[in-house]
């Protein structure tokens, strides 16, 4: 049965940012008018900007361009802009400013009947993450009398394994880990979720997950865009740190952890820490063997000309970081013993889209190989596409009509916008409603960030020393010619997705 929602105060730190409004507010909004929201429910925006109640209103909610024009001309958009207040603040960690924020939310709480109930999101520099919570602690927000308090915190969680642990440490001195929320996107999108329910609900796919029949799997997150205006931040983190550490490393764990013994957050969350535990370290030489880093050349994208990544704005003529990681790696456990996995992620490749692809073995004998040469080459895949066109495709060889048995790769479908005629919701709506009901399933837990990060620390290090080459790649490509190699005495290779699932020439709908 679903957790209700308790009655409580939303608190965004950094509410007058791009995230606040790109993605946040909108998604409050999405709960509001779908009815998931407590009747008794407020938001308080905080940030260093000048604003009053009515100001902060006008900003993220009348004057946002991530509102569409239909949802801006429903009625219910002035009664949510109603349950939005503000409170400016010198600094966001200051004893002053905190406790102003204390009055405000004591004000509210009395006003909406929310209790001593909040949820405080940190949409702020990375560099705040541990001393807004040890100032909500000293003003006592952290233990509110007869309520609770919950914590956000968004990506990047740490640098490195060390920065990571100290973080941890330090926010978990002031909030217990059941409430802290380290919060990653990719985790509330469906298909995400779906993983689970697909291997762990269908007697058909549970019994050949495994190194018996899997031939190998690969994940590819692709962008179309590159670093804009944003090169300075981006510089100072790369590929590696900004989607292999947290997004992707999230999915595999989806893809390959054991069945947990049920479907609750301690029991995946436990199950997760598991198979980031069995990943087989990269380290030394093997940085060179396994793993591909790349930057973008100039090139023409999809959306049109781009200039090469150190000609960007803020970007160091001599910057050696990493716009593309193509890697492959394996899981020693007894499931996975043997499989290659592949990841690859990189900016300004032909195509936006996440899908995973899970390679079937051929057949012990290819029986039909003397009709036809195709016959050898008939893979079994299973891609489960998490965005955008969100659904999943079974492959398979089938006999061509006529003479002798010729064949061909067909697929089965199926995409989430026929399953329902309502909106597939927004990841951070979801996540935003998991955490209001108490339920940290879909965020990482503090021990596993520490693990992925130990996974990903030794492969920094051996590019910080050199000790493995930066190769180059035409904006507009499916990446360096150097990431074709990984597949070398693998078989098969890189899948490079159309835009639609199930758009490839080489087969036919069933």
């Amino acid at each position: 049965m679903a957790s209700k929602v308790e009655p409580h105060i939303l608190v965004i730190f950094g509410a007058s940012g791009d995230l606040a409004q790109r993605k946040l507010i909108p998604a409050v909004y999405d709960l509001y008018r779908g009815g998931y929201l407590p009747d008794h429910f407020a938001l308080l925006g905080a940030s260093r900007t000048d604003f009053s109640d009515e100001e902060f209103r006008q900003k993220v909610v009348f004057d946002n361009e991530f509102f569409d024009e239909d949802k801006k001309a429903e009625p219910k958009l002035k009664e949510f802009a109603k349950l939005l207040f503000y409170q400016d603040l010198k600094q966001y960690d200051g004893e002053e400013d905190i406790n102003k924020l204390k009055a405000r939310l004591q004000d509210l709480s009395q006003q909406f009947q929310t209790g001593n109930r909040f949820i405080f999101y940190l949409s702020t520099p990375p560099k705040l993450y541990s001393t807004i919570p040890n100032a909500l602690a000293a003003s006592g927000l952290n233990e509110p009398e007869g309520g609770w308090a919950r914590i956000v915190i968004e990506k990047p969680f740490g640098y490195d394994e060390e920065s990571a642990k100290r973080l941890n440490k330090e926010i978990q001195s002031v909030f217990p880990e059941n409430n802290i929320y380290r919060i990653d996107h990719y985790l509330g999108k469906e298909t995400v979720q779906n993983l689970l329910v697909t291997r762990f609900a269908n007697g058909f796919f549970e019994p050949l997950w495994n190194r018996n029949y899997v031939q190998s799997v690969q994940i590819t997150a692709a962008e179309t865009v590159g670093v804009g205006s944003r090169g300075g931040y981006y510089d100072e983190s790369g590929a590696l740190r900004d989607m292999i550490q947290n997004h992707l490393l999230q999915v595999l764990a989806h893809v390959a952890m054991e069945p947990p013994i049920r479907a609750d957050a301690y029991s995946i969350r436990g199950e997760k820490m598991k198979l980031f535990q069995s990943l087989r370290p990269i380290k030394g030489e093997q940085v060179a063997e396994q793993v591909v880093r790349a930057q973008y050349t100039g090139g023409k994208t999809k959306d049109g000309e781009v200039v090469a990544y150190r000609d960007a704005e803020g970007v160091p003529d001599d910057s050696t970081t990493e716009t593309y990681v193509g890697m492959k790696f394996f899981i020693d456990n007894w499931r996975w013993a043997g499989v290659p996995f592949f990841i690859r992620t990189g900016k300004c490749l032909p195509l936006k889209v996440t899908e995973v692809v899970i390679t079937f073995k051929n057949p012990p004998q290819a029986i039909f190989a003397s009709y036809d040469d195709y016959a050898m080459k008939c893979d079994n895949q299973l891609i489960i596409r998490i965005q955008p066109d969100e659904g999943m495709a079974m492959e398979f060889g089938m006999k061509v009509p006529g003479e002798g048995f010729r064949v061909k790769n067909v697929d089965m479908d199926f995409f989430y916008r026929e399953l329902t005629t309502k909106d597939v919701p927004e990841s951070y709506s979801r996540l935003l409603l998991d955490c209001m009901k108490g339920d940290p399933t879909l965020y990482a837990r503090g021990d596993s960030v520490e693990a992925a990060w130990g996974f990903v620390d030794p492969i920094i290090e051996a590019w910080e020393k050199n000790e493995a080459p930066l190769v180059t790649y035409e904006a507009g490509t499916w990446g360096p010619e150097e990431a074709d190699r990984l597949w070398d005495n693998v078989g098969g290779g890189w899948r490079n997705p159309q835009a639609s699932l199930t758009e490839e020439k080489h087969y036919t709908k069933l």
